[in-house]
């Protein structure tokens, strides 16, 4: 009969969390467009519930998750200027040989954009959100006059 190894199987998922193992979610993160679903489904990377744990319980993790979504706020403004850049594939050709829009190409890259400018905007609030204008037309705001009708100054009206 074969004996029982004790130790257990080093196979799997990482569980435990290092530094090294940190970094390379951080990097995966801040140098893709792809959220972290897709990235822990790779081998030599932790589940997605490890990762949240070690987001809730290591500030030093905490930070470098923060800034590489902040990072990946950025690749994705850098991916949008290709998409709206790229004309390659704007056009295809009719039946008759004449160049024509391919709409749903120009449909697909608008979607692609405008999705990664709704995420931007929520992993960067701050740089990609929209903004409040507070202005009449760009005219301040003015602050409030109190206009005092009695003879008495206002410290004195409220003493009986």
């Amino acid at each position: 009969m074969a004996k029982k190894d004790d130790k257990k199987n080093k196979g799997g998922r990482p569980t435990m969390y290092t530094p090294e193992l940190a970094d390379k979610i951080c990097e995966a993160i801040a140098n893709s467009n792809r959220g972290l679903v897709s990235i822990c489904k790779q081998d030599g990377f932790p589940s997605r519930i490890t990762v949240h744990e070690w987001i809730n319980t290591i500030p030093e993790f905490s930070n470098k998750y923060a800034r590489a979504k902040e990072d990946q706020a950025e690749f994705l403004a850098e991916e949008m200027l290709e998409i709206a850049d790229d004309s390659s594939k704007d056009t295809t050709t009719n039946e008759r040989g004449k160049p024509i829009e391919d709409k749903e190409w120009t449909n697909r890259s608008r979607l692609r954009v405008d999705t990664r400018k709704w995420i931007a905007s929520k992993l960067k609030p701050k740089k990609y959100g929209d903004k409040l204008d507070v202005t009449t037309d760009g005219e301040k705001i003015a602050t409030p006059i109190i206009i005092n009708w009695n003879d008495k100054p206002i410290d004195e009206q409220n003493k009986p």
